[in-house]
């Protein structure tokens, strides 16, 4: 190991140290004051087009996206600022004179005759633990830690570190469908990856994800596309058996350990057509059509993205209301019909804890709100949880407001808009915490983005599609 790489190991391992505590702590899980307890069970060859994310480019945030809504049992809410005060202005010649002084103090303390035999397996153990974003900044100082990527041993240390708790957002805005944006929550920061050309008059759509993979589908629902959005693994799916080229909703969950990186893709449509999709055999399956139980066509609602508890994928439907569901592993079908809360609308599912929500705009005279209900198990029914601090509602007051939902496993975000306004906010169901995000803005651009379309994945630096 070279003598200018030490300055790095050790800058690595304190980026370690301190982040240990933050990244292995597990995450609060999700109890609702207002729900009731019970034990009955829920519902009875790749080819590359897509260049590294720049994790180097400056956040996009305004002075107003550090403030926090934390939602208590008392159904109050509560402010906090996480502003900073601004930073003493110091000129470039003591900046670059600290530099070099903590360079040197670093080559000081990292004797060279000890940190040369530094375990090669313990060093990669160490990296595999970092966030996704000093992962790719670390990438540069060697070839060797450049091609980590591709390393076995590398995978298996990634395959044995937790999952990370919050997910991140890939994301299609409404004038930029050609190029995705991704938010990344726990660095409150937007990237904008840029992808190279792809067939002519082709648009893709994020539709699923799962195991760090994410599922696109083009706007002609013909063609399917795994990608990892972290590195240049795309793979094109095999052409379905069955031609529908109607609007279909997709599924997608790991099938396997977390080291077998499968998975498997559900797509269905209104007229009950369904297939599967299993990486293992890289073949699409299809099992005929839904059972008679369940009500044909089916009204989908192609604005709330399917969730996954385990092997089995919910997704909501409408005339009639309700929730029907598949569970890959048993090739069981059911459908609940749960009539929607009154004078509600923009319907998402959600999940957390293997509790299933739903995220949606209530709105009563003039005043709209994003409320939060949960299914309760004995009743069918929709009970609600948690609302968006009025405060921040006040802003939709007398406004038509449409909202867009991504999220699972904990973490939403919701784009509002109207004529009048468009914000972008998260909200943590362990936590009842409301977030603002920094605006979307694109490169070289200067007016707000409202999302179109999306999902949140897990990243991982190992996922092939």
């Amino acid at each position: 190991m070279e003598n200018h790489d030490l300055g790095f190991i050790r800058l690595l391992l304190s980026h370690f140290h301190q982040l240990s505590f933050l990244y292995s702590s597990p995450t609060t899980p999700f109890h609702s004051p207002h729900s009731s307890d019970t034990s009955s069970p829920l519902l009875s060859p790749s080819f590359p087009r897509w260049c590294f994310l720049d994790l180097d480019e400056p956040p996009l945030e305004e002075n107003c996206d550090s403030l926090t809504m934390t939602t208590e049992k008392t159904g109050k809410s509560r402010m906090t600022d996480h502003s900073k005060p601004p930073p003493i202005k110091r000129t470039r010649k003591e900046r670059n004179l600290d530099k070099r002084s903590a360079s040197s103090n670093s080559l000081e303390i990292m004797e060279p005759e000890i940190w040369k035999e530094f375990p090669e397996d313990l060093l990669e153990a160490v990296i595999a633990r970092l966030p996704v974003a000093t992962f790719f900044q670390f990438r540069t100082v060697c070839q060797k830690w450049n091609s980590l990527l591709t390393s076995r041993s590398f995978s298996e240390h990634c395959s044995q570190v937790p999952q990370p708790h919050q997910p991140w957002f890939y994301t299609i805005t409404h004038e930029n469908v050609n190029t995705g944006a991704i938010y990344d929550p726990p660095m409150k920061k937007w990237r904008h990856p840029t992808i190279p050309s792809l067939p002519p008059k082709v648009i893709l759509l994020p539709v699923a994800s799962a195991g760090g993979l994410v599922c696109f589908l083009d706007i002609g629902h013909r063609y399917f596309y795994i990608c990892n959005p972290l590195t240049q693994a795309w793979k094109e799916l095999p052409a379905r058996t069955v031609k529908v080229w109607s609007r279909v909703a997709v599924g997608m969950i790991r099938n396997g350990n977390n080291t077998s990186g499968a998975y498997k893709i559900l797509w269905f449509g209104r007229d009950g057509e369904y297939e599967i999709y299993d990486s293992l055999k890289n073949s699409w399956a299809h099992h005929g059509i839904l059972p008679s139980s369940i009500k044909l066509p089916l009204s989908l609602n192609f604005r709330s993205h399917t969730v996954s508890v385990e092997m089995t994928v919910y997704f909501m439907r409408s005339d009639p209301e309700g929730i029907v569901s598949y569970n890959m592993e048993k090739g069981i079908w059911k459908e609940y019909l749960i009539p929607n809360p009154p004078n509600s609308t923009d319907h998402n599912l959600a999940e957390c804890g293997g509790r299933i929500l739903m995220v949606g705009l209530l709105t009563k005279n003039a005043a709209t709100c994003v409320c939060i209900w949960e299914l309760q198990k004995m009743t069918l029914l929709w009970k609600e949880v948690d609302r968006m601090p009025n405060i921040w509602c006040l802003e939709f007051y007398g406004k038509h407001v449409r909202m867009t939902c991504l999220g699972n496993k904990g973490l939403l975000m919701l784009s509002l808009r109207s004529r009048q306004m468009n914000r972008i906010v998260t909200y943590d169901v362990a936590k009842r915490e409301w977030l603002k995000v920094p605006s979307c803005v694109l490169p070289r651009g200067r007016k707000r983005q409202w999302i179109a379309c999306g999902t949140a994945f897990y990243p991982c630096l190992t996922a092939i599609p």
